[in-house]
């Protein structure tokens, strides 16, 4: 009887030095996905944007240098101005995009007579690794360093093209076309072997040595 309060101490003691300390083998540092809107509200008119709204649009646009993996739609809260969406969705053709299905939810009602275009961008980054993750201790419970992962998910989110693939992946839509990836196949069959030239690398010399 007078040991266990010892032993129960002592295993307490034990769990508390467990606490905190991550035991698995997956990377603690995954990537975060931040999404940011970005709202201007134009002046429609009867055949499309009023005089000098376009321009506008253009620059703003610029300014946000809007690129690949943005996402633009056109908030028409009456329904009935088909001709700035057309107009809006010309501008964003220029710069390689289409037009979203919907417009996202922002702040504030879009006055009479007015569309609300909205620019939805996203990043991707991994703000858990640091020069200071834990780097250089001794590990002894076989578990993964402090920086485990961050060059692989750190990599992984520059060089995704589109961030939200990370957050819902991307979906099949239907529209592969088998004889596209049977190009690069045919190609790599139709070369010649690397001992016939077919793919060996060229040398260039470099003055005699």
């Amino acid at each position: 009887m007078l040991n266990r309060p010892l032993l129960l101490t002592s295993l307490a003691l034990t769990l508390a030095g467990c606490a905190g300390s991550y035991r698995g083998v997956e990377s603690a540092h995954q990537p975060v996905v931040t999404r940011s809107d970005y709202a201007l509200d134009l002046q429609a008119a009867p055949d499309g944007l009023a005089s000098g709204e376009a321009q506008r649009l253009r620059g703003w646009l610029d300014a946000l240098r809007l690129a690949y993996g943005d996402s633009i739609a056109l908030d028409d809260p009456r329904g009935d101005a088909d001709g700035a969406r057309a107009d809006v969705a010309a501008i964003a053709g220029s710069y390689g995009l289409t037009l979203a299905p919907a417009a996202p939810l922002t702040g504030g009602a879009v006055a009479p007579g007015a569309v609300r275009v909205t620019v939805t961008r996203t990043a991707a980054a991994v703000p858990s690794c640091s020069p200071q993750s834990n780097r250089g201790l001794f590990n002894f419970d076989a578990r993964t360093s402090g920086d485990y992962g961050c060059s692989i998910n750190g990599n992984l989110a520059a060089m995704v093209a589109d961030p939200n693939d990370l957050v819902h992946g991307k979906s099949d839509t239907g529209g592969y076309d088998p004889l596209t990836g049977n190009k690069a196949i045919g190609a790599l069959r139709r070369a010649q072997p690397s001992g016939a030239g077919g793919t060996a690398v060229r040398s260039e010399s470099t003055g005699g040595k």
